[in-house]
C-alpha cells in the first residue's frame, strides 16, 4: 500500500505566495507518509481577471511553477501532480490549462491539458465563466503505469462527462478541481463517487476551497474515494489536506469479486 494526499488551497492573484502555501501543505502531507501528491487546479494562480493568466504563462518545460514542482518533488522524494497551470498554446491569446505528473526524482513524466472547458451560466446565482476565451481544450487523454498502479488524469469539468473516463482502464483517477461553491454543494460529491463505483478505481481528489480576492468562492471537500465509494477523507474548507492508503490489492478484490468492468457491452 501506497499513501496518497489532495492538497486543498484557496489560492490568490499571487504566484509566490500560492507556491509557498502549496510547498507548507506539501511538507505536512508528506509528515503525514504521503509519498503521492495532488495539487488542485489552478493552485499557483487564481487571478482577479480570466486573462491574467495568459500573462504568468510559462513555455513548456521552463518557468518558476514548473520549477517549483520539480523541486519540490525531487526534494521530498514524492511524486507530485501539479494540478493545472497555463503554459503556452497555438493562439498567442490563449493558454493550455496543463496538469504535469513529476516522479519522485523530480523528472517530468506526464502532461495532460484540460480537454472539457467550463462555459457556463452558474444556475442559482449570477457567475458567469467562460473558459474558452483563455484556453485552448486538450485533445487527448492521459493514463500513466506509475508505482501506486495505472493512473488516470483529469480536471474539474471533466468530471461530468463519464465516457471520458471509460476508455482509460485506470486503477486510480486523479482529478486536480475548482468546482465552484453552488455546483460543488450538488455535484461535487455525487459525482466523484460515481466515478469510483462505474470505473471501480480510487479517486484522488484536489480541491480549491475557501474565499478568493477574486470575490470567487469555491468548495472544497476535497476527498479521497476507494473502489467501492467509500470516501475514506474529507477536508471540507480552507488550506489542507486530505491522506489516505491507496491498496491496489483490495481493489484487485473488488473487482473480482464484482467483475462490473468484465460485464460491459458496447452497442
Amino acid at each position: 500500500m501506497s499513501r496518497c494526499a489532495a492538497i486543498q488551497m484557496a489560492s490568490s492573484p499571487n504566484i509566490s505566495a500560492n507556491l509557498l502555501e502549496a510547498d507548507k501543505l506539501i511538507g505536512e502531507a508528506v509528515k503525514a507518509g504521503a509519498k503521492l501528491v495532488a495539487l488542485p487546479e489552478n493552485f499557483a494562480l487564481m487571478g482577479d481577471h480570466e486573462l491574467d493568466k495568459i500573462k504568468a504563462k510559462e513555455v513548456d518545460g521552463s518557468g518558476p511553477i514548473q520549477n517549483f514542482l520539480a523541486a519540490t518533488a525531487k526534494k521530498y522524494g514524492i511524486w507530485v501532480i501539479g494540478g493545472t497551470i497555463p503554459i503556452v498554446g497555438d493562439d498567442s491569446n490563449k493558454v493550455r490549462a496543463a496538469c504535469l505528473v513529476y516522479n519522485d526524482q523530480g523528472e517530468r513524466v506526464a502532461r495532460y491539458d484540460k480537454v472539457h472547458l467550463f462555459d457556463v451560466n452558474v444556475p442559482g446565482s449570477n457567475d458567469v465563466y467562460r473558459e474558452s476565451d483563455s484556453i485552448e481544450p486538450g485533445t487527448d487523454m492521459l493514463v500513466i503505469d506509475t508505482p501506486f498502479g495505472r493512473m488516470g488524469i483529469a480536471v474539474c469539468y471533466d468530471l461530468r462527462f463519464p465516457e471520458f473516463f471509460r476508455k482509460m482502464g485506470m486503477e486510480i483517477l486523479v482529478i486536480p478541481s475548482a468546482f465552484t461553491a453552488e455546483t460543488g454543494a450538488a455535484h461535487w460529491e455525487l459525482l466523484l463517487r460515481a466515478r469510483a463505483v462505474e470505473n471501480l478505481c480510487y479517486v484522488i481528489a484536489p480541491n480549491q476551497g475557501g474565499f478568493h480576492l477574486n470575490g470567487r468562492k469555491t468548495f472544497g471537500h476535497s476527498m479521497v474515494i476507494d473502489p467501492w465509494g467509500v470516501v475514506l477523507d474529507c477536508y471540507k474548507t480552507g488550506g489542507g489536506f486530505v491522506s489516505a492508503e491507496i491498496d491496489i490489492e483490495r481493489l484487485e478484490k473488488v473487482r473480482g469479486a464484482f467483475p462490473a468492468l468484465d460485464h460491459r457491452r458496447f452497442f
